[in-house]
């Protein structure tokens, strides 16, 4: 008697070149993809952070739509969505980061007809960085130049060895540059945050400063670079760290050829906010007086810079931006969404990629639990649990083209790795605003 043997149908296997990671603000996109099938199986040059988010974007299954926890076709979807947002006196959409510079534009439109606030996730991260930078302006550049150029790289409050795990071998210590050719040999690396972290293993020079002292800490270099004269007990009470050690940091940074100061989460959300970072430009400012000196955030999600610029394009204001009067009014701390939200004033909102329901207030949770809102997402999320309208939609870079912009403002195309079978958010998005425009115009 014969037996057969059943085996599984071979998959296609498939190399993609120069993908783009969009896990984190390094947008990488030197990336070699193996592909089988609707599998990533390889990774190749992505960091670890890089590495997961590549290997556990696999289709979950499931319908692409659901209302009120039931499946449906993504048509009824729109419809309902469009609905509750075109009906709604105080709607909010917010998010926005993770998801193409494409669907950003057509979100931004919606915002638009149904006269409500466009919000990012910046606001909840380098928005007080959006602020100053009105303020003071900022000495850019990009991850290029501090590539070639930098030959002193300032970390503050920020802890890339665990964040941006490529920052440091592809981008600022360890690369050879035309103007650094021996890399990590022709740089010096300063930390300084209020604790130690992984990061401070690859600086030259850590500075423990006490916590919630940035302002004054750069208040004091600032101070340096103009040569005035401190009170060293005073400063040390201060900042923590001895006055010699911030003038030996001074010294270094005025015979630096190209200084670069990179600044985190450390610095714009403990006390002073906007502040800090206003302190932090203006002492890259000041710096340019000796040398050239320049200033960048670091950035976490994706397309985080996306948001900021599309946003910025289409209202002139980078978020918090309140649409209702028929042209944009910009006010974090009345327009940004822990705020509409934890006041209770949002009656409907649009949840792009993102998931304020696991780190907003107890009271934004609760206030938006309770009013009719959509969300878009290819994970399931406690955002996407609760919401009255769900689209499931495929994810940015793996399965879909689109644009997205480095942490450093540059575009960078992405190059999707196979295909799924859920929308896109661009697709979605304009479904919304098609019927949004339609029953608009009918009222």
């Amino acid at each position: 008697m014969s037996t057969v043997t059943l085996t599984e149908p071979k998959q296609e296997l498939k190399i993609v070149e120069d993908a783009t990671c969009t896990f984190c603000g390094c947008v990488c996109d030197d990336i070699t993809l193996k592909v089988e099938g609707d599998k990533i199986t390889e990774a190749k040059s992505a960091c670890i952070l890089g590495k997961s988010w590549f290997f556990n974007h696999q289709h979950e299954g499931g319908p692409a739509c659901l209302i009120e926890g039931r499946p449906a076709s993504v048509e009824e979807g729109i419809e309902r969505a469009a609905r509750i947002l075109a009906e709604a006196r105080y709607p909010i959409i917010y998010g926005l980061s993770d998801t193409t510079s494409e669907a950003q534009r057509v979100a931004v439109s919606i915002g638009d007809w149904i006269g409500g606030c466009v919000d990012t996730t910046t606001s909840v991260c380098h928005g007080p960085s959006g602020i100053a930078f009105q303020d003071v302006g900022e000495v850019t550049c990009t991850l290029g130049e501090i590539k070639n150029r930098g030959d002193l790289i300032i970390f503050w409050g920020s802890n890339p060895a665990e964040s941006h795990p490529r920052h440091f071998t592809k981008y600022s210590l360890t690369p050879k540059g035309t103007y650094v050719p021996r890399g990590r040999k022709d740089r010096y690396c300063v930390l300084v945050d209020v604790r130690k972290t992984k990061s401070a293993r690859a600086a030259d020079l850590f500075i423990q400063i006490k916590p919630r002292k940035d302002f004054e800490a750069l208040w004091a270099l600032r101070a340096l670079a103009k040569g005035v004269e401190l009170d060293a007990a005073e400063i040390e009470a201060e900042t923590g760290v001895p006055l010699a050690t911030w003038q030996g940091l001074m010294e270094r940074m005025k015979r630096a050829k190209y200084g670069v100061i990179l600044f985190g989460m450390g610095l714009t959300m403990t006390r002073g906010k906007h502040l800090n970072s206003y302190a932090l430009l203006a002492l890259a400012r000041d710096m340019n007086a000796h040398t050239r000196f320049v200033c960048k955030p670091m950035r976490g999600h994706g397309n985080v810079t996306g948001a900021d610029n599309v946003v910025t394009w289409r209202t002139g204001y980078p978020f918090a931006v309140n649409l209702a009067r028929g042209y944009p009014r910009f006010n974090p701390g009345e327009y940004t969404t822990t705020d509409t939200l934890g006041r209770g004033e949002a009656d409907a909102a649009l949840i792009i990629a993102s998931d304020p329901m696991a780190n907003f207030t107890q009271a934004a949770r609760e206030h938006l639990a309770r009013i009719p809102y959509i969300a878009l997402d290819p994970k399931d999320t406690p955002t996407t649990r609760a919401a009255t309208v769900v689209f499931h939609t495929a994810t940015y870079g793996i399965n879909t083209p689109g644009t997205v912009y480095r942490m450093d403002d540059v575009p960078i195309p992405l190059r999707p790795a196979f295909a799924s079978p859920f929308p896109t958010d661009e697709a979605v998005l304009r479904g919304i605003e098609r019927r949004v425009r339609a029953l608009k115009s009918e009222g």
